[in-house]
């Protein structure tokens, strides 16, 4: 009985080492993937977080870039209507001018066709076109005396020339016509004015409107990518502190697994040699010799007493022999408990006092004491257990991460095309908004140009009628004609001149 239930605790020892090697085989090789995955995380998560930065910084000095250029723009749009408010004020007060002058003129003009000069000159419209006629600096000074001749009511000029009503109602007529087509010039100038300016304005506003969507969806993206950066550094974190404990884990495992293996090789050699011995034992005890023996012996207490002495003693040599031979056989961790049994056979009094039954209780302690590593496998299994469940929370854990980047990655992917297709947009309302700049300033160049040339073709051509006017006085009305002072002329005239 004791050498089967020896047997079937090795049987169930067994199965139980087997198991253990089965978790330490399948257990690191999980370990195993699991440290190569997280090996080959962490560095492409230190690039990720990298990258992230560096777009990080180059998004906020575009946000900084939009922010100035948006100042700038409405900078431009206060300064342009500052500008446009005061052409504006200054075109109001001309205009306001130009329509009390003409007006004057106008009446003037009516006056002196219906005879009425005398009542006309009584009005404050007399006294408006006189000072009108006395400011008017591009006007002629015989143009000039004479109309202050006609508003004094003198009817003659300095010189004793007195005008006729219809060489006066021409020099008005002729400055009616002059301040109505300069008035008319001044509103079309006025008017392209205002028309460049609702134009600038336009195109400021739709670039106020296009810096502020960027502006706000690039503070939008900066947060967002701040977000991302601490998340993917958690993470990496998380990686790193994984993968050391993985790696110590594994470790572990290894130097736990190499040593059951030991300790089941150490333990399946003596579990054969207590077999060996028991079973030589239970031999020695069964043979017929010692059976005759023992009957022979139970007789008469004397006789059974010498017969018993010498078959013990025979029999204590032959289980002395098993024991040697197992002590030999045995680990260490043994060679107590068997050198115990030895002593306890070898002992003078083991005989009479019993000595078997001291080696059979002794075994029982031994059996108890494999009952005891028993309990303590029982515990290395469900610490096993526990590892396993450990093991497969950590893989959920992995499986749940990888859900996670998976969808960070899909929104990366989304806010690059969203980001993409806006700086695209933005760059074509760039190129439109120089393009009409261009076009605008070349515009108003060239308007400016034919303004320029128009003003000198128009005192160009008041200086040649006052010349020839003059020359015309000369032979019908010399009082009038006013000599013209004689030019010394430059080299470069003289040059001329001569040629």
């Amino acid at each position: 009985a004791m050498q089967k239930k020896v047997e079937a605790e090795g049987e169930k020892e067994k199965e139980l080492y087997e198991k253990f090697m089965c978790y330490c085989k399948t257990g690191g090789s999980d370990l195993s993937a699991s440290i190569s995955a997280a090996e080959a995380k962490v560095p492409a998560v230190s690039s990720d977080i990298e990258a992230s930065e560096a777009k990080l910084a180059q998004t906020k000095e575009d946000l900084k870039q939009a922010q100035t250029d948006r100042v700038a723009a409405k900078e431009s749009m206060d300064e342009a209507t500052a500008i446009r408010q005061k052409e504006a004020a200054a075109f109001a007060a001309e205009k306001a001018e130009a329509d009390t002058n003409i007006g004057a003129l106008k009446k003037a003009i009516t006056a002196l066709e219906k005879g009425m000069a005398g009542g006309f000159l009584q009005t404050d419209t007399a006294q408006v076109l006189r000072r009108m006629v006395q400011g008017k600096q591009d006007m002629i000074d015989m143009d000039r005396q004479e109309i202050l001749a006609f508003l004094a009511g003198t009817q003659q000029s300095v010189d004793g020339y007195a005008p006729s009503s219809g060489e006066i109602t021409g020099i008005l007529k002729e400055m009616q016509d002059t301040m109505e087509k300069g008035l008319a010039e001044a509103t079309a100038e006025e008017e392209a004015s205002i028309k460049s300016y609702k134009e600038m304005m336009s195109a400021k506003s739709k670039e106020v409107e296009a810096l502020g969507a960027a502006i706000e969806a690039k503070t939008t993206q900066i947060g967002e990518l701040g977000v991302s950066i601490v998340q993917m550094k958690e993470d990496l974190t998380d990686t790193q502190a994984a993968l050391l404990a993985d790696q110590k884990f594994l470790k572990g495992l290894e130097e736990s697994c190499a040593t059951k293996t030991a300790e089941w090789e150490e333990r399946s050699k003596t579990r054969a040699e207590e077999l060996v011995a028991l079973a030589d034992t239970i031999k020695v005890l069964n043979d017929d010799d010692a059976l005759d023996l023992f009957k022979k012996t139970l007789p008469s207490a004397s006789s059974s007493f010498v017969q018993l002495a010498s078959g013990a003693s025979k029999q204590r040599s032959r289980a002395m022999d098993v024991l040697v031979k197992a002590r030999a056989a045995a680990p260490k961790s043994q060679h107590a408990a068997l050198d115990l049994l030895m002593l306890t056979l070898a002992g003078k009094k083991s005989l009479n006092q019993g000595g078997f039954e001291k080696v059979i209780k002794m075994v029982d302690d031994m059996i108890g004491v494999l009952k005891t590593e028993q309990r303590d496998d029982d515990d290395k299994k469900e610490y096993c257990a526990e590892q396993f469940d450990t093991t497969d929370d950590q893989k959920k854990t992995l499986q749940r991460s990888i859900s996670d980047e998976e969808s960070a990655i899909a929104t990366a992917k989304e806010a690059i095309a969203t980001l993409t297709e806006e700086i695209a947009a933005l760059e074509n309302g760039i190129k439109a908004l120089d393009k009409s700049v261009a076009e605008a300033t070349e515009q108003r160049q060239q308007e400016n140009m034919e303004y320029k040339e128009l003003m000198t073709a128009n005192t160009a051509a008041k200086e040649l009628l006052k010349f020839a006017k003059n020359r015309l006085q000369k032979f019908y009305n010399p009082k009038l004609h006013k000599s013209v002072p004689k030019q010394e002329l430059s080299a470069e005239g003289r040059i001329e001149a001569s040629m």
